[in-house]
């Protein structure tokens, strides 16, 4: 998402170079998802270069976005060699949202580790939830874990926490969208959940993301912006309605789960193991 919002600045200077366009743009584009600590980051590096080039404010964001997308491939890498190296024992690995080539550069976090077991022969098959309410699993992830040819099944959210509990998971790992300084992680609603079944179960629970993702200014989970999206999502699913019209709902698309619960945090830098230190 930080990639994304890297080259919609560039798009909008290259409409209108100028700095009120600048700060419209990386205002609306941090405006659309405040939880997700790299979007701030690469925007604020975009913002930067323009603002310190002799001329072409376009090229200049351009650049930088560029250079954004292809360090970010390169966390996804190595990020995908130190989760297998975690995770090498587990056959049967269940993962939460979408988090491949769909969400992230290369081939994404969590998904790019579960990728490089298949290519290890080690993954038996991976587990997707469907991840409500917009199905990201089960619209993305099953597709793409389908395009790789890799082993999987669906399963609804709901039943995650079961399946842990009866023995037919061996592993949880998820992406994030904010690591606080204390490491507490902010990710897809529902992950806090897995990290509780799979704690009580005795099993890994990992987080993948590039350090992009790390928030030192975050001093704990409890600091950080949980996003509240339209209760129309509840109340439908495909653009079918599911309840009664105007039904009350909440719906939080994150929630954070504390460092406790966290097998390793996997960086493209290396694997963090609690204690978690401040970061």
């Amino acid at each position: 998402i930080g990639v994304a919002a890297a080259y919609g600045v560039a798009l909008e200077l290259a409409r209108d170079p100028g700095p009120d366009a600048l700060e419209r743009a990386c205002e609306s584009l941090c405006a659309a998802r405040p939880t997700a600590v790299n979007l701030f980051g690469a925007v604020d590096r975009v913002r930067a270069a323009v603002q310190t080039a002799a001329s072409d404010p376009a090229g200049a964001a351009l650049s930088e976005a560029r250079a954004i997308e292809a360090q970010e491939e390169a966390a996804s890498a190595a990020i995908a060699v130190h989760g297998a190296e975690v995770l090498s024992g587990a056959g049967r690995i269940l993962t939460h949202c979408n988090t491949g080539a769909l969400a992230a550069p290369g081939r994404g976090t969590a998904l790019a580790v579960i990728a490089e077991l298949a290519d290890r022969g080690s993954l038996q098959k991976a587990i997707a939830t469907e991840s409500r309410p917009l199905l990201q699993g089960a619209r993305l992830t099953v597709y793409e874990l389908a395009r790789l040819g890799i082993a999987h099944e669906l399963v609804v959210d709901s039943a995650a926490p079961g399946l842990i509990a009866a023995g037919a998971v061996d592993a949880v790992i998820v992406g994030c969208d904010r690591v606080a300084a204390n490491g507490d992680v902010a990710n897809k609603v529902g992950t806090y959940g897995l990290a509780l079944a799979a704690h009580a179960a005795g099993i890994p629970f990992v987080v993948a993301g590039p350090t992009s993702t790390i928030d030192p200014a975050t001093p704990t989970g409890a600091d950080i912006a949980i996003e509240e999206r339209d209760g129309e999502e509840v109340r439908s699913a495909a653009g079918r309605a599911l309840t009664l019209p105007g039904t009350p709902t909440r719906n939080p698309a994150f929630d954070v789960t504390p460092a406790a619960l966290v097998s390793a945090l996997v960086t493209e830098l290396g694997v963090m193991r609690p204690p978690m230190i401040s970061v």
